[in-house]
C-alpha cells in the first residue's frame, strides 16, 4: 500500500465519523505515522508504506475516530511558528491565543508572569521573541508544569523561563512588567455543547471554573495591581461574550487604559489593561 492509497482510504472514514477537517487531519496523521514534517508529505505519497508505518497510521486513525485531538495523537502543536509538546494534561494551544502574544510583544517588557501557563506556549513565545527578558509560568497542575518545562528545554529557553506551582497569585511574589493569562472561561452551562475533542479530552480545570465562567477573572482582577510594576500591562484571553464583564472587573480594581481586542472573526478575544503610574 502506498501512502497515497492509505490517505484516500482514511479520509472517508474520518468524514463518516463527523470530523470536519477530515482531509487535513488524515494528512497530518499520515505525516506523523511516516515521521515526516507535514510539508514534506506530498513528496512521500507515491512511496510504499512499511508494515510499522501502516500500523502507526491505523493506530492514529483509530484514536482520531474516538475524537481524540490530533495534537494529543501527534504530541505536538504549532503555535506562533514553533512546535509545542501537548499532552492530555494541557490545553491544546489555539490560533486565537496568538492575538494575545502579538499584543504582548507590541511593547517592551523585561519580566513576564504567565498565570495558568499550561504548555507554556504564551510565556515561551513571548520570551523567544524578546531576547533578554525573563519569565515565570505558574499553574495549579504539576503535570502541566512538567510539559511547560520540557517545552522550555526544547526551545532553548530554560535559562530565562522558570516554572512553579501556584493557584493564580497565591504563591507569587514581586512585580512584573507584563502579566498574561488564558484562564478557564467556559460557563458550566456551555460545557455540554463543546466539541467532543475539547469536552472529553482536554483538562476540565483548563476549560471551565464552573458557574458563569468569570471566577478566574475575579481573582485575576483583584490581584493584578499588587503584582504589576507601575505602567505594567495585564493581558487576558476571554470568551467572545465576556469582554464587557471582564473590562468592568478590571476597572473596578483601578486598572486603566482598558481595551478589548477582537479575534480573526471579529469576536472579543483579549482584554488588556495598564497599572496606574
Amino acid at each position: 500500500m502506498t501512502a497515497a492509497e492509505a490517505l484516500r482510504a482514511a479520509i472517508p472514514r474520518l468524514r463518516a465519523a463527523g470530523i470536519d477537517d477530515a482531509s487535513g487531519d488524515a494528512r497530518r496523521l499520515l505525516a506523523h505515522a511516516l515521521t515526516l514534517p507535514p510539508e514534506r508529505l506530498t513528496l512521500a505519497l507515491p512511496d510504499p508504506m512499511t508494515p510499522p508505518q501502516v500500523a502507526a497510521y491505523d493506530a492514529a486513525l483509530a484514536a482520531r475516530l474516538t475524537r481524540k485531538p490530533v495534537a494529543q495523537i501527534t504530541g505536538a502543536r504549532l503555535f506562533w511558528g514553533r512546535s509545542f509538546r501537548v499532552t492530555p494534561d494541557t490545553l491544546d494551544p489555539r490560533p486565537e491565543t496568538e492575538i494575545l502574544v502579538s499584543e504582548a510583544l507590541a511593547q517592551p517588557f523585561d519580566r513576564l508572569l504567565d498565570l495558568g501557563t499550561g504548555t507554556g506556549c504564551i510565556l515561551l513565545s513571548c520570551l523567544a521573541d524578546r531576547p533578554g527578558a525573563t519569565g515565570l509560568g505558574v499553574d495549579a497542575s504539576a503535570a502541566a508544569l512538567k510539559v511547560a518545562a520540557d517545552n522550555a528545554r526544547r526551545l532553548g529557553l530554560e535559562d530565562r523561563a522558570a516554572f512553579g506551582l501556584s493557584d493564580w497569585f497565591s504563591a507569587i511574589e514581586g512585580r512584573f512588567d507584563l502579566i498574561v493569562s488564558n484562564p478557564p472561561y467556559i460557563a458550566e452551562a456551555e460545557m455540554p455543547g463543546l466539541a467532543p475533542e475539547v469536552r472529553d479530552h482536554e483538562p476540565r480545570m483548563a476549560l471551565t471554573p464552573g458557574g458563569d465562567g468569570l471566577a478566574a477573572y475575579r481573582v485575576l482582577a483583584a490581584g493584578a495591581a499588587a503584582h504589576l510594576a507601575a505602567g505594567g500591562r495585564l493581558l487576558l484571553e476571554i470568551g467572545p461574550t465576556q469582554g464587557a464583564a471582564v473590562a468592568a472587573l478590571l476597572a473596578g480594581q483601578g486598572l486603566r487604559q482598558i481595551r478589548i481586542l477582537p479575534d480573526f472573526d471579529g469576536r472579543d478575544r483579549v482584554v488588556l489593561a495598564t497599572a496606574g503610574l
